[in-house]
């Protein structure tokens, strides 16, 4: 069994169908998807279908981002935040002019079984974005901060090297996980164009939403697998590059 861990993928179904097909998965894998799966690219629909019918065949954990709240808000309540209009909202709702109303009550139910992080049986952490609490996930108290949060990764970046996990110096907050593993801040904001490592924080979010590729990570061998630069599968859209 492999365990793999996707980064996000922002309505961009042809990156995602490469990626999985590259990736040879099997039955016995367990895939964790880190949240976004819309907004940006114009099949933000046919991502979360995909996804569903996906999961049929393979085990996988489907990990909430902000887009995805922004995404479920509209499709219980038929409100669509303008905030959420400006940032690839627009081009995800244009994704379901032709879905039924039945289509988009499963996919409504889909974004309300997602979780707000995992826990893996080797105490890896999956979140979108990050938490703030010292104490770990469990105690933390504000759930935006599950998929809105950049402290974390912040924090890991400008973290000494030269300091170790048992140093009294190491921040508490990461000494409860073995790993941490997030999207949500495109690597490409770093001139990085693979998943980034900071402490023991992986950032697996490489700008698909922008002009990066959508990656997958094994998690054990830290393997980097990756689409094709998302732009080249969507040359005439612009994604959120707007």
């Amino acid at each position: 069994m492999r365990n793999l861990v996707i980064g996000d993928i922002h309505g961009g179904l042809k990156a995602l169908v490469q990626l999985i097909e590259q990736l040879k998965v099997k039955s016995g894998d367990k895939l964790v998807f880190l949240g976004d799966y819309v907004d940006g690219w114009s099949e933000s629909a046919q991502v979360i279908q995909y996804l569903i019918e996906l999961s049929n065949t393979v085990k996988c954990v489907f990990i909430k981002g902000n887009h995805d709240v922004w995404c479920e808000d509209w499709l219980r309540e038929g409100l669509a935040n303008p905030v959420w209009l400006a940032h690839g909202g627009k081009e995800t709702v244009e994704s379901y002019s032709e879905f039924t109303v039945e289509e988009k009550k499963q996919h409504l139910q889909f974004f309300q079984a997602m979780e707000l992080f995992h826990l893996d049986k080797a105490n890896r952490l999956y979140v979108h974005a990050g938490f703030t609490s010292m104490h770990g996930v469990q105690r933390e108290y504000e759930i935006r901060n599950f998929y809105f949060d950049r402290t974390l990764w912040e924090m890991a970046l400008t973290m000494d090297k030269r300091i170790t996990r048992t140093s009294d110096r190491y921040p508490q907050r990461l000494t409860h996980y073995s790993e941490i593993y997030i999207g949500h801040t495109p690597t490409l904001n770093y001139h990085k164009y693979e998943p980034m490592n900071a402490a023991n924080v992986w950032n697996i979010d490489t700008g698909a939403a922008f002009t990066g590729r959508l990656s997958a990570m094994n998690v054990d061998t830290k393997e980097v697998f990756q689409s094709d630069p998302v732009t080249y599968l969507y040359p005439n859209e612009q994604g959120r590059n707007k």
